[in-house]
């Protein structure tokens, strides 16, 4: 593979405990990559179970949303906004010291979605996909030449990221969220009825993952009623696809006889589902209440916050306190983490919940036979700061997961461009 890397010494500082990568602007004019002296530094403010340790690889690296990690190390990030002109981050770690010293940017668009499968990197806007080609180490052979497998995909500005899913048989899952938080009449509280949104957003759509040049038309809807599932991807254990759901905003504005501020800030919960095809998860006519456990109509559609709904909607296998933002969804499949964490999932929450006091996190659900069980906080404190009562600004917004060839856990933050790993060793 031709070098793409120019050997040029960066200069490494530390700024409340984390590292950060500074380059010349003349080392960015000149190829768009540098390499840096640079250390893994530990994340000693994360809160994370006995015999786990995080370290920050880098910092200040932009909007760094879905990330991948291939079988050589090889970091690639997704940012939503352009870096230098630039979308997509490549990381290495070239002399194995466990430290980021070569970065390069390629990819003249922004957006989330970003997945290594079958030998292609695979990576989105927000309204297309994209792929490129890798060789046997899974390095990148042509970095400004992609092939677009889909375009045309609806990108309204609004909760437009396009996350990516591939099953063992080559279908291609992106999910196009819905532009409007609860389908209402232009200027009223009134629901549209029908949806009309449901027609080509809320849901995740089906494609070919090997056909270039596809459009919309050519995608099929595999589940619909999902309002923006920035979290997805295919279980391998149980062949099946699994997405984490942003609930729904205020309930207040318009129906304060049914719903006080505390309801619109409690609820509904954040979800994840296990979905098939031809799935209803619900939205916009139901919302998941996790205090009662039940499908409640929405008030848009004749609810009043007792009415239950949603007969022919799929139940969610996980429910979560509302706000709180699920935005990446991985299950892990390595051997370094405690057997009790194989092939269970791991959420990045990208919000706080009200109800909790609490977000900013990376929540983690065992699965047992196939079935969901209790939802625990695996790695805190992300926010840098007790969100009950708050002494200073957020730090970190977890946004992707991705598992390396070692086993351990990747999360990217899209606040301050930080990327964290966590490590298990048995004391």
């Amino acid at each position: 593979m031709q070098r793409f890397f120019l050997q040029v010494a960066g200069v490494l500082t530390l700024t409340a405990g984390l590292t950060a990568f500074i380059v010349t602007e003349e080392q960015k004019r000149s190829t768009g990559t540098v390499t840096t002296k640079g250390q893994a530094i530990e994340a000693k403010e994360l809160k994370l179970p006995v015999g786990f340790s995080a370290k920050v690889l880098g910092t200040d690296l932009g909007a760094t949303r879905h990330i991948a990690v291939g079988k050589n190390g090889d970091i690639y990030v997704k940012l939503s906004k352009l870096k230098d002109g630039k979308g997509i981050y490549l990381l290495r770690d070239a002399n194995g010291d466990g430290a980021i010293d070569e970065q390069k940017l390629f990819a003249n668009y922004p957006g989330t979605g970003i997945l290594i499968k079958n030998g292609y990197l695979y990576s989105s806007s927000n309204s297309a996909v994209y792929r490129y080609k890798l060789n046997d180490k899974e390095e990148i052979l042509d970095f400004d030449n992609p092939e677009k497998i889909v375009d045309g995909l609806l990108d309204h500005g609004r909760d437009n990221a396009k996350p990516l899913a591939i099953d063992s048989q080559s279908n291609l899952y992106v999910t196009i969220g819905s532009y409007s938080d609860n389908c209402r009449e232009t200027g009223s509280g009134k629901g549209m009825s029908p949806c009309t949104i449901l027609d080509s957003a809320g849901g995740i759509w089906k494609f070919n993952a090997n056909k270039s040049g596809q459009t919309f038309k050519d995608g099929t809807r595999y589940a619909t009623g999902v309002k923006n599932a920035v979290g997805i991807d295919w279980d391998t254990k149980s062949n099946s696809l699994y997405a984490t759901v942003h609930g729904r905003g205020k309930f207040d504005d318009f129906y304060p006889q049914y719903y006080t501020p505390k309801h619109s800030a409690e609820l509904p919960a954040e979800t994840l589902y296990k979905l098939k095809e031809g799935d209803d998860a619900g939205w916009p006519y139901i919302y998941y209440d996790h205090f009662t456990n039940k499908k409640m109509m929405a008030p848009e559609y004749g609810g009043d916050g007792k009415k239950v709904s949603g007969e022919k909607a799929i139940n969610p296998v996980a429910a979560f306190p509302a706000h709180l933002g699920p935005n990446a969804l991985m299950f892990y499949t390595g051997n370094m983490f405690p057997a009790r964490y194989k092939n269970g999932a791991f959420i990045a929450f990208h919000s706080q919940s009200a109800e909790l006091k609490k977000g900013y996190l990376v929540a983690f659900v065992p699965f047992v036979n196939g079935k969901a069980g209790k939802w625990e906080i695996f790695a805190d404190n992300f926010a840098g700061t007790d969100l009950a009562k708050p002494t200073g600004p957020i730090q970190h917004r977890p946004c992707g997961l991705a598992q390396g060839p070692d086993g351990a856990l990747y999360v990217t933050d899209d606040l301050n461009g930080t990327i964290f790993k966590i490590d298990y060793k048995k004391k």
